[in-house]
This record gives structure tokens, sequence and C-alpha cells, in this order.
């Protein structure tokens, strides 16, 4: 059987890779890297320094391979990202079948905690469905969200209240907002709120050399966020970034 492993590498700092995510890495043979364009190529860069950094023995395979583009602008959202899966599934399904020998272990290296805000485990359901077989084996790592409370030096959740963690394009669908938690929010979803008592708590490229941390009364720190945001992006050309929202108790 071939054994692939989702190994989770946290929100960029190396340093917040998991022990068990060391073992994995030096179990992997092959490791799949998708190349998402020039623009990404620091992303791209930083999987290869944590193979370099952590890997004690050479001789492993990196498979790097272009990413299908999912359609942006599509007025469907949702089925564009079915049929964005569907077309990273047969390309997953494919590099499993000619890159990976039976008995052998692959591994793909994700961004934060692969059951939060990744697409790989679905996919890979998609590739089992169509009869690849693969023992697979997720690694659990540390999430952009813990990264971003743990710089602001903040709890996640407050006593007996529940978090909310959504995308930036369900914001504007919450009719109150308490204590809740925004990621994949391209469209700046929060500068539409007009709540004069929410605080933020926004982190972009948490835990790397271009941390940007910035926290405050909402109306009175959303124009900072803004321009330090259209900054990073231009200067790097890729943005990562979250944020919570909070009332005051």
């Amino acid at each position: 059987m071939k054994q692939l492993l989702l190994i989770g590498i946290g929100p960029g700092n190396p340093r917040q890779i998991t022990l068990e995510a060391v073992d994995a890495l030096n179990r992997a043979q092959v490791f799949f890297v998708l190349d998402k364009g020039a623009v990404k190529d620091e992303l791209l860069q930083m999987r290869k320094d944590i193979l370099e950094r952590y890997i004690q023995q050479p001789g492993y395979r990196l498979v790097q391979v272009e990413d299908p583009q999912r359609e942006g602008a599509a007025s469907d959202y949702v089925g564009a990202v079915h049929d964005w899966h569907h077309k990273r599934a047969t390309l997953y399904a494919r590099l499993i079948e000619s890159e990976l020998a039976e008995g052998e272990c692959g591994a793909f290296l994700l961004w934060g905690e692969p059951t939060l805000y990744d697409s790989t485990l679905r996919i890979l359901d998609l590739v089992q469905a169509a009869g690849v077989g693969i023992e697979l084996e997720v690694i659990p790592g540390i999430s952009s969200v813990q990264a971003l409370a743990a710089r602001h030096r903040i709890p996640l959740n407050r006593i007996g209240e529940p978090l909310t963690v959504l995308p930036g394009r369900r914001l504007a669908e919450q009719s109150r907002i308490d204590n809740l938690v925004v990621m994949l929010d391209g469209q700046c979803a929060f500068a539409a709120l007009d709540d004069p008592e929410l605080l933020i708590y926004w982190g972009a490229y948490l835990g790397t050399d271009d941390e940007i941390l910035i926290a405050g009364p909402l109306q009175a720190v959303r124009q900072q966020i803004l321009q330090q945001r259209e900054q990073a992006r231009a200067r790097k050309g890729w943005i990562m970034d979250t944020y919570l929202l909070r009332r005051p108790l």
C-alpha cells in the first residue's frame, strides 16, 4: 500500500513545526509541492527550507507541479471551488500513481493545520473514490488562528462563550458579532462593518520576519490595517492574514 502524509507545518515559522511533524518528514521519500507561480516563489522556497532543515538523511525526491487555477471571478463560488477540487484530484491521482511506488511514503506540506480551512483532505476523498489506493495519515500543525491569539497575547475563547470561525465572504451575514475569527478574507470584509463597540486583532505573515500585528477598536485602526495590508501585498506579491473580531464584555 502507498502511504501519504498530510503534514501541518504551521503558519510560516519553521520553529513552530511539531516534533511529530519532524518525525513524519523523515518518514517520507517523496514530497509533492504545488507551484503557484512566480509571485509565490517565496512560499515554495519556505517549504524547501523546511525539508533541508529537518530531514536528517538525503535522498528524498521533490515532485513539483503547477497548481490548477481556480476561477476567482466566478459568479458561482461554490461551483468554482468544486471544479477546482476536481482538477486537483485528477492531478493528485496522477502524481500518486506515477511518482509513488508501492510501499513508498509520500507527503504534502500544508500551511497551518490540515483540518482547518485546507482542502487537501476533501480532494483526497475524491482521489480515493476514483479507486486510487492510499493509506492516509494526518499530522496536525499550529494554525494561523492559534498563532494570531498567541502573538496578540489573548485567549481565543472567553468563559462560557462560543468562538465562531468563518471565511470573509460570510461575515456580512452575521447579525451580531461577539467573538469571531475570520480567515480567507481577500476582500477585507471587516472594512464594511460599522459597529463602534468591536475590537479587532489582525495579523499577517504570522511567525515570519515580515509579521504585521495591529489591534484596537475597529473604527480606529481600520484604515491602518487596509493601508498596511495593501503596502505589504504590493511589496511581496501575496499576503496571508487573519483576524479576530470581539465585543468587550
